[in-house]
């Protein structure tokens, strides 16, 4: 019963924010979104948040005296945002799908949750980097703040991520929280759209945090169908490896996760630890709140 409702409900529409610096990578996570979302009604959000700091340079000196240097960017981006959905339009040619751009003078994350509160936005689908040279950072630095600080769930597309059939879904946990379908309503939508078979990865550190394991086995069973359930018992040092090796050889399509205090997510976003063990996710990565 709860998934039948469920299914009725995610068919209703939806309100997709869309960030884009105009890069190769956030086009391609547009892009990947539309897909998923082809069968869904949507309003569209394309947002571009400049800052003034990012165009003090000698191309500004040319701008006439009855110009403004905001309103020289402003209208730039405008335009970009205007062309952009005109592609899209005629690539994917979808009367569900309704757009509307934004462009803010503001601070990025700020600017994010300011529209996701007015708009009632469901989801947040961004571009990123994935790991990179040297660096080995994993997300670009607009990802990384959006996933930690932003109200609404993060769907992050790798560069270069094509979308295909999402038929397998992970989510991985350390059960430092009970679940409740508020917390995992995106993972639920996921899954109904692209009727996946949803693995749930029980994890337990050094530290053995499963107090709710119990709890959340019978919450995923009673709420999806056929669902895997596997347990890695590992070293925190050694997440990083396991869960890209799971994603791998399960074929993994997504991975999701809420971000639970003291979880993967936490670890994840340290640089130094991210760095050291050289993780790299290659597939989509959706990040839900708790609470």
């Amino acid at each position: 019963m709860i998934y039948l409702l469920i299914i009725l409900f995610f068919f209703t529409m939806k309100t997709i924010l869309l960030p884009t610096d105009f890069s190769k990578n956030s086009i391609n996570s547009i892009d990947f979104a539309m897909a998923l979302f082809k069968d869904v009604e949507c309003d569209f959000y394309l947002l571009n948040v400049q800052k003034a700091s990012s165009f003090i340079s000698d191309d500004m000196m040319t701008v006439s005296s009855s110009t403004t240097i905001y309103n020289t960017i402003i209208d730039a981006a405008k335009k970009s945002l205007t062309n952009i959905i005109s592609k899209i339009k005629k690539r994917h040619n979808n009367d569900k799908h309704h757009f509307h751009s934004m462009v803010d003078y503001d601070n990025f994350i700020d600017s994010i949750n300011q529209v996701s509160k007015k708009n009632k936005v469901d989801l947040i689908v961004t571009g990123t980097k994935g790991a990179s040279g040297l660096q080995k950072v994993i997300f670009g630095s607009n990802t990384v703040r959006v996933m930690q600080r932003c109200y609404a769930p993060v769907l992050a597309i790798p560069d270069n991520c094509a979308f295909s059939d999402l038929n397998k879904v992970a989510f991985i946990t350390n059960n430092t929280t009970s679940f409740t379908m508020d917390h995992i309503k995106p993972l639920a939508d996921l899954v109904t759209l692209s009727n996946s078979k949803l693995h749930v990865l029980h994890i337990a550190d050094e530290n053995h945090s499963v107090q709710n394991q119990s709890e959340n086995i019978d919450f995923f069973n009673s709420n999806f169908v056929n669902v895997i359930h596997d347990y890695i018992d590992v070293k925190a040092k050694d997440i990083y490896h396991t869960v890209h090796k799971y994603i791998v050889e399960n074929n993994i399509r997504v991975l999701s996760m809420v971000g639970e205090k003291h979880s993967f997510l936490e670890r994840l976003f340290n640089r130094h630890l991210v760095e050291t063990f050289a993780f790299s996710i290659d597939v989509p990565f959706l990040v839900m709140k708790n609470g």
